[in-house]
C-alpha cells in the first residue's frame, strides 16, 4: 500500500524520468555504431600480415580491456581537459569512452566471426581476382557478421546497461533522472523500479529485433 501511495505521489515525475530512455539510447546505438566500426577495423589490424600493427592492435585491447570502463569514463571526462585545457561536454566524454571501450570487446567478436569463414570460400575469391580489399568487404565481413550476430546483440544489450555510468558527470539518462526524484521526494524505491523497468523494455525489444533479424538470415541461407 506503501508502494502504491509512493507511486501516486512521483506520478507527476514519471514522464521526466522515462524521457532519460532517448538519453540511454542515443549513447548505445550511436556507441555501437562507432565500436561496430573501429572493432571491425580492429580485428583487421589483429591479423594483418604487420608484426607492429598486431602488436598495437593488441596493446590495445589489453588496456580497454584491462581496466574498467568507469576509470576510461573518469580518465576522458576530468583527467584529459586538464591536459588539453579545454572541457570535453559530458555526452562526447561518454560516446567516446564507450566506442573506445566497445571497440575492443566487438573486435574479438568479430575476429572469431571472420576466422568462421572457410578458407575455400576466400581461395575462390582470390581465384576470380578479387582483391583482398574486396575478399573481406564482399565475402568474409558478409557470412562473419552473419555468423556473430547474436554476439553483437549481446554487445549492444552490455552497452545498454552500462550506460548508467554516465550519471557519474551529470547526463541525464535513466538512471540520472531517478536518482533526481528520488532525492527530491525522499523516495528510492518506485524511481529506481521504473527506471528499471525501462531499462528491461528496451533490452527484451533489442533482442525480439535481433532474434527476427537472425531468423532472416537463417532462412536466406
Amino acid at each position: 500500500m506503501n508502494v502504491f501511495k509512493g507511486f501516486q505521489q512521483i506520478s507527476s515525475e514519471i514522464p521526466y524520468i522515462i524521457e532519460g530512455a532517448k538519453v540511454t539510447l542515443e549513447y548505445a546505438l550511436i556507441a555501437m555504431f562507432f565500436g561496430f566500426c573501429g572493432g571491425t577495423l580492429l580485428a583487421i589490424i589483429r591479423q594483418s600480415k604487420y608484426k607492429i600493427l598486431r602488436a598495437l592492435g593488441a596493446l590495445y585491447l589489453s588496456v580497454f580491456r584491462g581496466t574498467p570502463l568507469l576509470l576510461q569514463l573518469s580518465i576522458i571526462y576530468f583527467a584529459i581537459p586538464q591536459i588539453i585545457h579545454r572541457p570535453i561536454p559530458a555526452f562526447v566524454a561518454g560516446i567516446i569512452a564507450f566506442s573506445l571501450n566497445s571497440s575492443a570487446y566487438v573486435s574479438e567478436i568479430m575476429r572469431a566471426g571472420m576466422q568462421s569463414v572457410s578458407i575455400g570460400q576466400i581461395e575462390i575469391g582470390k581465384v576470380l581476382g578479387c582483391s583482398k580489399f574486396q575478399i573481406i568487404r564482399d565475402i568474409v565481413l558478409p557470412q562473419g557478421i552473419r555468423n556473430v550476430l547474436p554476439s553483437l546483440v549481446n554487445e549492444m544489450i552490455d552497452l545498454l546497461k552500462e550506460s548508467a555510468i554516465v550519471s557519474i558527470i551529470g547526463e541525464s539518462d535513466l538512471l540520472r533522472r531517478a536518482n533526481v526524484v528520488s532525492s527530491e521526494h525522499y523516495l528510492y524505491l518506485e524511481p529506481l523500479l521504473i527506471a528499471g523497468l525501462c531499462y528491461y523494455c528496451m533490452i527484451m525489444i533489442l533482442s525480439s529485433i535481433a532474434k527476427c533479424i537472425e531468423r532472416k538470415l537463417s532462412c536466406s541461407r
